[in-house]
């Protein structure tokens, strides 16, 4: 009997102890760590191949941050000719929640599917491996456990959670589950790997929507309640789905581990089973320099390079970064050094896990460049943001081919454009006309304009940016092809 699954992709989290690489406008998720693809793609690929048994519902479903729904949009369209079902949080509420929306809406017309809920910000090495791992706890989860993965501990880290486990045959696959434990200190650590029937928490987990609902409604019935009303008044706006952002805000902010996993251990008398299967696959959840560093190809120092404007004499163990100009390094030895086009991070790689400590001190402190980084994408291309000033700045522009900005107007800024690839479709007040390179024009405070791109390669444009104020919610639009009339945020185009 063919079993379906539905695969769930959690795509929230702002990889803070990636920084100054991963922002929250632009987190680990949606960027090309490991490889030419990026996390989202590497996990969304990950499904490829299922056979034996094993068929994959045939529409996914990603839960992520409102801000990021484009970015998961096009990265999933890149890799993956199939939709998916994007659910998008106005606020960030942690995994609980975000896999209760996405259970809430898998049993929306009474079915009640195997959900396979993976972060997207994970790396796995061998599919083949996880894909079997997947098969054989599908028939525990499809009775109604709660399978969970876990991985071998290779060292007492410190930034994972562990899972105790009760190993009764040798030949057991699916082992059950008698205790989670949240990044333990040191010491605790290092005896749980001596005792060797401890496994890092992957953060994977398999379960029937009904299990999970049942689960959360014993374990935490106010998260449940908030989703169910947020789904409720959840709206539809282009492909997306839209809970109802007072609902959800109201929802307590909890993990899937503390929410219910722990819960569901110390009440056997409730009947829901917790298991885990061994995950020997290469995994790794990148969450950290140093961590990242390990699953890089390395040199026979063991130095990792990404970018390829880097240059290392006498060195080290040590992970180099380059994304935007030449890096060099002498002499060093279990560093990390990232550079990008507006921050330089270096650090031991001891001390990888407090990069978020720092992040927190740079936002407290006002700092933007926690927020976004120079290069900003939007749905309809990116910026760049060159140079910035009192009272000017000056902003590098690509469209791309058949995209249009919106159509708008700036109260508080003048906007002068030359178009330096391409050619441009002007829309001035009732005024339309066309741009070829070298060729400028200049808009006006308070009058109506649109960019549009209708050739087959990228428009790339200068634009210089002058007035008393310049910030990105000085814009009021009147037509969008991508539905941010009425949306929250403010984004520039």
């Amino acid at each position: 009997m063919t079993t379906e699954l539905l695969p769930v992709i959690l795509c929230g989290g702002s990889g803070t102890r990636l920084f100054p690489l991963s922002r929250e406008s632009h987190p680990k998720q949606f960027l090309a760590l490991t490889g030419p693809q990026t996390m989202l793609q590497q996990t969304a690929m990950r499904l490829r191949g299922w056979n034996e048994g094993i068929s994959l519902a045939p529409t996914p479903t990603l839960v992520c941050h409102e801000e990021h729904r484009f970015l998961a949009a096009s990265q999933w369209g890149e890799v993956e000719s199939g939709a998916a079902s994007i659910i998008l949080e106005p606020v960030g509420r942690n995994t609980a929640p975000a896999l209760t929306l996405a259970a809430l809406h898998a049993c929306r017309d009474g079915g009640d599917p195997v959900m396979l809920v993976m972060p997207a910000d994970h790396v796995i090495q061998d599919i083949t491996a996880f894909q079997n791992a997947v098969r054989a706890g599908l028939e525990y989860a499809s009775r109604g456990a709660v399978i969970t993965f876990g991985i071998l501990p290779q060292y007492p880290e410190t930034g994972f959670g562990y899972i105790q486990y009760r190993h009764e045959h040798a030949e057991d696959r699916v082992c059950p589950v008698e205790a989670f434990t949240e990044k333990p200190p040191l010491a605790l650590a290092q005896q749980y790997v001596q005792q060797q029937n401890f496994l890092w928490n992957s953060g994977i987990f398999m379960l029937r929507t009904s299990t999970w609902l049942r689960a959360l409604q014993l374990c935490n019935p106010k998260i449940l309640g908030s989703c169910q009303a947020a789904m409720r008044s959840a709206r539809h706006d282009l492909d997306f789905i839209r809970p109802d952002k007072a609902a959800f805000t109201a929802c307590p902010s909890d993990s899937i581990d503390y929410a219910v996993m722990e819960k569901l251990l110390e009440h056997p008398e409730w009947g829901i089973a917790c298991s885990v299967v061994s995950l020997k696959a290469g995994w790794s959840d990148v969450g950290s320099w140093d961590a990242l560093w390990k699953v890089m190809e390395r040199d026979s120092r063991g130095n990792a390079v990404i970018g390829g404007a880097v240059l290392h004499q006498d060195c080290n163990d040590t992970l180099f970064m380059s994304n935007s100009r030449l890096v060099t390094g002498v002499g060093l030895r279990d560093l990390v050094v990232v550079e990008t086009a507006d921050a330089v991070l270096v650090a031991d790689k001891r001390c990888t896990q407090e990069v978020k400590s720092l992040v927190n001190r740079l936002s407290q402190a006002g700092h933007r460049i926690t927020n976004q980084h120079r290069k900003v994408h939007r749905p309809w291309g990116w910026y760049d943001l060159i140079d910035s000033g009192e009272r000017f700045q000056v902003k590098r522009i690509v469209v791309n081919p058949g995209a249009s900005l919106s159509l708008q107007m700036h109260q508080h800024r003048a906007e002068h454009w030359v178009v330096v690839k391409g050619e441009a479709e002007v829309t001035h007040g009732e005024r339309n006309f066309s741009l070829k390179e070298n060729e400028s024009t200049y808009i006006p405070p308070g009058h109506k304009h649109r960019l549009r791109n209708r050739g087959a390669q990228p428009l790339e444009i200068i634009e210089v940016q002058s007035g008393s104020y310049l910030g990105e919610d000085d814009i009021v639009r009147f037509d969008d092809a991508y539905g941010r009339i009425d949306a929250s945020e403010s984004p520039h185009g």
